[in-house]
């Protein structure tokens, strides 16, 4: 005859009796199992934050203390967790353990994957030949990389910055500078940008605005011109 959940966590209550004076009772005692389990399976759960505290945040979990160290909020600096304050976060269990009676819980993971999709989907979007605007984000010797946004980034590469030839890309470029950039190259998901390249679209755009007769119509003019005056 199998057991029953009551017999279960009797169980469950009596193996753990002689831990804390039988401090945990059995409905916690079923909430570290579940804890446990949710750090085996990294199955997302939402909390709410009750409290901020150094360090980080504290959210209830089944009745038990949690707590989501600073580092684990977000993908970006965070200087003040109260932003967070009651505030519903969806989280993994990252380390259950009764013993030291230490729940810790983590978003960063969720967050690093959502970002990971985005962009994905943003880099399927993205066609050589485009023109995106973005953020200076790093220069290196070899050129510049521009946050795309989305997780996204591309590399200017040196010889594509400018018609000019620059020892290094902070000579005409500075982190957090806006700039356009066209897509030169897609390959392995990296995106290769240029600079250089919007400059001659712009040349060749001037140059098509500039309609230079042909000189069979000068000719004519210059002969309309002259029509009408009179030579000794």
């Amino acid at each position: 005859m199998e057991e029953s959940m009551k017999d279960y966590e009797k169980m469950l209550e009596e193996s753990y009796s002689l831990m804390g004076d039988g401090v945990h009772d059995t409905d916690t005692l079923l909430a570290w199992r579940k804890a446990e389990e949710l750090q085996e399976s990294q199955e997302n759960i939402t909390v709410t934050v009750s409290e901020v505290v150094k360090g980080g945040v504290v959210a209830d979990f089944e009745g038990i203390r949690a707590f989501i160290p600073i580092s684990k909020l977000s993908l970006e600096r965070i200087d003040d967790c109260n932003q967070f304050l009651w505030k519903e976060i969806e989280v993994r269990v990252f380390e259950a353990n009764m013993d030291e009676d230490k729940l810790i819980l983590s978003a960063k993971e969720i967050l690093k994957e959502k970002q990971e999709i985005s962009r994905k989907k943003k880099l399927s979007d993205v066609q050589v030949g485009q023109v995106l605007h973005g953020v200076v984000a790093t220069i290196k010797d070899y050129g510049a990389f521009v946050d795309l946004g989305d997780g996204l980034s591309g590399l200017v590469h040196i010889s594509q910055i400018s018609h000019k030839r620059i020892k290094h890309p902070g000579v005409a470029l500075k982190e957090g500078q806006e700039v356009d950039v066209k897509v030169i190259d897609i390959k392995d998901g990296k995106i290769s940008l240029s600079i250089k390249a919007l400059l001659d679209d712009s040349e060749e755009q001037l140059e098509e605005d500039i309609d230079i007769p042909e000189s069979e119509e000068i000719g004519t003019s210059l002969g309309d011109l002259l029509k009408g005056f009179k030579f000794d």
